[in-house]
């Protein structure tokens, strides 16, 4: 199957000169969602991640899906102010602004074995404000996986060390 075929091009949004790519299509194929957790499974089985760490909002989507998939548990990385206990915040740019995300502090633990999932990398700031967080407590990424992968944004620079699978690039 072609995950490709499920991605809609949205021209000028969130902004002009911005050619967004909707996963809304993939998400309501249920054989193209189903394809893609077991396409980032096959990709993650020898990890040996322990938990997955999925970015609000579609990130969760993949990462809660993979993680049942997986038999691993599933941490939510949040914007401020969504989670109701002691957190850790991080601080990162995007293509087109800032923003921070936010985790329990008690959500993992030095040496444990974390994959990182999200739909998209862009510029790679999202998974860089992730990494700050997951470094906070000393934790060891085993991964970081995606839907797709905007190559021409060299946000792969970002993580260098790491290994990162994409299904489709751009």
């Amino acid at each position: 199957m072609n995950l490709q075929n499920y991605i809609r091009d949205i021209s000028n949004f969130p902004k002009e000169g911005i050619l967004f790519k909707d996963i809304t299509p993939l998400l309501a194929e249920p054989k193209a969602l189903r394809e893609t957790i077991r396409q980032l499974a096959d990709r993650f089985k020898d990890s040996g991640a322990t938990k997955i760490l999925g970015a609000e909002a579609r990130g969760f989507i993949f990462g809660a899906a993979l993680a049942c998939e997986m038999g691993v548990g599933f941490i939510p990385v949040r914007k401020p102010g969504k989670l109701p206990h002691k957190t850790l915040t991080a601080t990162y740019k995007l293509e087109y602004g800032t923003d921070t995300l936010c985790m329990h502090a008690d959500a993992l633990r030095a040496g444990e074995k974390i994959l990182i999932i999200d739909d998209v990398l862009a510029t790679g700031g999202t998974i860089g404000g992730i990494l700050q967080l997951t470094s906070q407590v000393g934790a060891e990424i085993t991964g970081i996986g995606f839907l797709m992968e905007l190559s021409f944004l060299n946000g792969r620079e970002k993580m260098l060390g790491h290994r990162v699978e994409s299904l489709i690039t751009f």
